[in-house]
């Protein structure tokens, strides 16, 4: 055989097996994009997910401890006012397959977000309702139309077999009077809307050293995370709550007298860290608001004339705060603001906020937990005083839950890691303490034309995590927003 013919025989040779191997690689390609998933999840079958305005979990293995006795009578509970459980308009979608990963993990490589898509999400700055049903696709242009109004009014007893256990549906009341008299607040507005049913006015909003009855732990501690006092011990919950013992612990607005200036109405601007705020030019009209909420990983410096400069509440659950700390310190957040006037409001999901809390207050180091050794003021500042730290009530978180944000998720095996984000939270609880509230850098319908957060430095598209509904949220904005009780900023 020529030398000649020898070479044609292996060139055609090596171009077969390139030929093959790239009809290979096609298929392997096509046939594994359906497993990418943007989910962080579980380890030891505990979900650790991740974000700075949506909220990190941490597992929920806690275990209560025997009780002591205290003898203060028990509250006033208020069950479902005679309304059917809030009903929420929204896409059909598909609960994700779930992967193993580290706890190290935090975010990994993204797809575009109409893959990411969940029945079950998590978000602080975003969330929403309004996507077509199984296509993943985003409907643009104008906003959504509010829901039909609830279901003729059933009879709790009839209603009450319905409910799983975990929801528990009936809250502690308190008659605290209101601290003004808004002709147009939402207090007085409220009734006249589709969300009339499902507000309470009267419901705790804060958790403080009158509530920590032994009574009130044996009702709440069997509702785990952020909904109750699951697994959070009787001595510590006594121990952190006896601290809390002024007004300034249960008022949310504790220096209103001071700052009112004659107002009839209190105006609260509350921000969100969503893209949308790049570029909007917004923060002197945040600023002129008597208060400003912000929450997690909240940066200031740099970014004030698109999302102002005071903080007067900042939101966070510790969790939430030590994961911003970590994955937002390369874009200049350094922990939350602190300021004369700003008031520290944790979001409490496990005993670790009890225990800083405690220590805050007491300008003490944490003495045990995952933060032992570490010193509050580091967090918040030298001057940080019991007067200035507040904690939200588990019944109130519960019962955003419950009739506002009452997820799918809840019939799933996820069902104790789920709660409405922090920033859904901050937000609603300014709808209860506020008489006019503006909501900023929240999640709008046409999300995907802004980064995950204003101070990205390159884009980087929203992710959805099974332990909030980001876009159960966003569909609530939208619906407050045209029932008149919020004004959510959104790009015209």
């Amino acid at each position: 055989m020529g030398m000649g013919h020898q070479k044609k025989l292996v060139l055609g040779g090596l171009t077969a097996s390139s030929v093959f191997l790239y009809i290979l690689c096609v298929n392997l390609e096509s046939s594994m994009t359906w497993s990418i998933s943007p989910l962080k999840h579980f380890h030891n079958f505990s979900l650790v997910l991740w974000s700075d305005s949506r909220d990190s979990e941490e597992p929920l293995n806690r275990q209560i401890n025997s009780d002591q006795q205290q003898t203060h009578p028990p509250p006033t509970l208020t069950p479902y006012p005679g309304t059917a459980p809030p009903k929420h308009t929204r896409a059909t979608t598909h609960t994700p397959k779930l992967k193993t990963h580290k706890d190290s993990d935090i975010v990994a490589g993204e797809k575009p977000a109409e893959e990411k898509v969940l029945d079950v999400s998590n978000s602080s700055s975003k969330s929403d309702g309004v996507d077509k049903a199984k296509t993943g696709t985003i409907t643009k242009g104008p906003a959504p139309k509010p829901p039909k109004p609830p279901e003729p009014p059933e009879p709790a007893k009839a209603r009450g077999p319905t409910d799983p256990p975990f929801i528990g549906d009936s809250y502690m009341k308190e008659d605290h009077p209101p601290q003004t008299d808004c002709p147009d607040g939402i207090r007085n507005t409220i009734a006249k809307t589709d969300f009339g049913g499902r507000f309470l006015k009267n419901i705790p909003v804060l958790q403080w050293a009158n509530h920590s009855t032994r009574e009130q732990h044996e009702r709440l501690k069997k509702y785990p995370g952020a909904h109750g006092w699951g697994g959070i011990d009787y001595n510590t919950l006594v121990e952190t709550l006896t601290v809390l013992n002024t007004s300034a612990n249960w008022q949310m607005l504790d220096d209103w007298k001071q700052l009112s200036n004659g107002s009839q109405c209190i105006r609260c601007a509350v921000v969100g860290n969503g893209g949308i705020l790049k570029d909007s030019k917004k923060g002197k009209e945040i600023d002129s608001h008597h208060y400003v909420f912000r929450t997690n990983g909240a940066i200031i410096n740099g970014f004030e004339q698109d999302v102002g400069s005071r903080t007067t509440h900042y939101t966070f659950s510790t969790n939430t705060l030590m994961n911003s700390m970590r994955s937002y310190a390369g874009v200049g957040y350094k922990g939350p603001p602190v300021t004369k006037e700003t008031r520290y409001v944790f979001l409490p999901d496990h005993d670790r906020d009890y225990l800083l809390m405690k220590a805050a207050a007491t300008h003490t180091l944490v003495d045990r937990g995952k933060e032992r050794g570490k010193d509050p003021t580091r967090y918040f500042g030298k001057d940080v005083s019991a007067q200035k730290l507040k904690m939200y009530h588990p019944d109130f978180i519960r019962y955003l839950r419950n009739r506002f944000l009452r997820s799918h998720a809840l019939k799933t095996k996820y069902k104790n890691i789920y709660r409405p984000s922090t920033g859904a939270a901050m937000l609603l609880a300014a709808m209860h303490t506020c008489d006019k509230v503006s909501a900023y850098g929240f999640m709008t319908p046409d999300y995907k034309n802004y980064s995950d957060h204003y101070y990205d430095r390159k884009f980087h598209s929203v992710g959805f995590f099974i332990n909030h509904d980001l876009r159960m949220e966003m569909n609530l904005w939208q619906q407050l927003h045209q029932a008149g009780l919020i004004q959510l900023y959104m790009h015209k």
